[in-house]
């Protein structure tokens, strides 16, 4: 998708369209079992419309669950002062039980270990959010734990989507957090 088409009021529109269509589709039926056919009768565009915006079904659904990735960096990062060394900010735990509803179609896209096309945007996303917060701070480790609490994060959340972690959304999320606190904290 190219810059022009990105800033194009209609192209947005169209791809908001196409986004809740896939959405929508999905809490009815699994990605697998989702046409491209029946995305666009239900968006209200065209065929060709859609591969305009997207290579296929699995970009779509990318972009459609992108923002689960900036909520989890929003929440990772929803605390101000000293972090509590055991408890997650409240955010956090929401976060994870925000994910219910979708949960399904998050494993589609976020293979167990936080691999998948959305593992490589969690952590690409969050990576880069922690890396500049390390730099900032002027920690001589900031590539090396921006790194790790990357694929820390994104490995938990796919493994406890996946049922790898048995745990409930706030249990999890003070576990992650503890894991996450002690890699900022190492030196």
């Amino acid at each position: 998708m190219s810059r022009e088409r990105a800033e194009d009021p209609r192209s947005a529109r169209t791809r908001a369209r196409l986004r809740q269509a896939l959405l929508d589709e999905c809490a009815e039926r699994p990605l697998s079992e989702v046409g491209v056919a029946a995305l666009v009768r239900r968006a209200g565009v065209g065929r060709a419309t859609f591969y305009v915006h997207y290579d296929g079904l699995e970009a779509l659904a990318v972009d459609a669950c992108a923002d689960v990735v900036r909520e989890a960096v929003e929440a990772l990062h929803a605390w101000r002062g000293r972090p509590d060394p055991v408890h997650a900010p409240p955010a956090l735990a929401e976060f994870f039980d925000s994910l219910a509803p979708r949960a399904a179609l998050y494993r589609v896209l976020l293979t167990p270990g936080g691999g998948g096309p959305l593992g490589q945007v969690l952590h690409r996303d969050l990576r880069a959010y922690s890396l500049r917060e390390r730099e900032l701070a002027g920690a001589a480790d900031a590539p090396l734990v921006a790194s790790a609490v990357a694929a820390t994060f994104a490995g938990v959340l796919a493994d406890w989507l996946h049922g790898l972690l048995d745990a409930a959304a706030h249990d999890v999320a003070d576990q992650v957090w503890q894991l996450l606190v002690a890699l900022h904290a190492s030196r």
